[in-house]
């Protein structure tokens, strides 16, 4: 059966489109054309009623992360707010989770998955 081999790219409205993709590239090192690097990609569409995300938000971008520390380091030295929920976003079987919000307020979720991943 033929079927999708990965994600070809996501797309979504800005209200400013040059700016915002300017942020992604400087804090998160994601540029127009991206050279991903291999790793387990979820593909998980939620319940209407979530609380996962803000219910005014129909999307949440996760990246998988190299170095959640050292990137939130550098996150928060940019004056980005960095939330994490110790109790909740850090467990040996899913990994370690932080979020943050990009200028346009849409949730961006930092996963570092599991060593053993």
């Amino acid at each position: 059966m033929a079927k999708a081999t990965g994600i070809g790219g996501v797309f979504f409205r800005a209200q400013h489109n040059k700016a915002l993709a300017q942020w992604y590239e400087t804090h998160l090192g994601v540029t127009g054309f991206w050279n991903q690097m291999g790793g387990m990609t979820v593909f998980a569409p939620f319940n209407a009623d979530t609380d996962y995300f803000p219910a005014d938000r129909q999307f949440m971008l996760n990246f998988r992360v190299d170095d959640l520390d050292g990137l939130m380091a550098q996150l928060e030295a940019a004056g980005i707010a960095v939330e994490t929920r110790p109790d909740e976003w850090d467990a040996p079987d899913t990994g370690r989770f932080a979020r943050i919000h990009d200028p346009e307020g849409n949730p961006i979720e930092l996963w570092e998955p599991p060593s053993a991943a």
